[in-house]
Parts: C-alpha cells; structure tokens; sequence
C-alpha cells in the first residue's frame, strides 16, 4: 500500500509540474528559431518530469527496472541544482520545481538504494548508469 501512495504521488507531482513547465515553453514562429540552443534547453525540467513518471508508474506496477528508473530520476534531479549552485550552468526549473524535485529526488534515491519495496537490488552497474544517464540528460539540455 505504501509503495502504491509515493508511486502515485510522484506521478502527482510530475503531471503538476510537467503541466506548469509545459505551458511556459515559448515555441517560435520562425523556423530557424528551432534550431537554437535556448528552445531545446526549454525542455529540460519537462524531461525531469517525464523521469518521475515512468519512474512512478513502474514503482506502482512493482516493474523490475524500478529501482533504475528511480535512480535515473534521483540522479538527474540532483545534479540539476547541484550545477546550478556550483555555476555550471543556470537552471531553468524554477525555485519551487526544483525543491519538489530535489525531496523527491532524495527518497527516489533512498527507494532505489534500499529496495525498500523487495524489487531487486540495484547493481553497482546499474548505479553507475543511471548516474550517467542522468548527467547526460543534465549536460544535454544545458550545453547541447
């Protein structure tokens, strides 16, 4: 029952804030406008988001890969901020997106590491992929 209430608040909390962050793209007029950097960089809090939700969908079906997705997430939720604060680049998820995010990110990380939920362990493998997958999904909506 519990695994099935945080599932289901992080797709809560994902569909709010991909909702917000989706209506506050600005999608050009011209057609050149799409090839630049500033509209694809638009987009990256909406794929953090679209992380939570796979990642919550497969905590609530108790899908194997749960543990990754959550770590995925984790990683990716984290290391937005982190590179913010050191200057790495500015994040465009707003203060309130990436609060929600960084606690959500927290017991993502805690789920996936502890197999709280009896899904199977995270190998050190799969960490470390999810910890690069995350990263690239950082670098690639801030410096594509």
């Amino acid at each position: 029952m519990t695994r099935r209430i945080i599932s289901t608040i992080f797709i809560l909390i994902a569909i709010v804030l991909g909702v917000i962050f989706y209506t506050r793209i600005n999608f050009p007029i011209g057609l050149e406008d799409y090839f630049k950097k500033e509209f694809y960089s638009q987009f990256g809090p909406l794929a953090i988001c679209i992380e939570l939700i796979i990642a919550g969908y497969y905590l609530f079906i108790k899908h194997p890969k749960s543990n990754f997705t959550l770590a995925l997430f984790g990683f990716t939720a984290l290391l937005d901020p982190i590179f913010n604060t050191i200057g790495l680049f500015t994040s465009s998820v707003p203060t309130y997106g990436m609060v929600l995010f960084v606690i959500s990110a927290l017991i993502a990380l805690w789920l996936s590491f502890s197999n709280t939920f009896k899904m199977g362990r995270i190998s050190p493998i799969g960490v470390i992929i999810s910890f690069i997958l995350g990263l690239a999904v950082e670098l690639f909506f801030n410096y594509l």
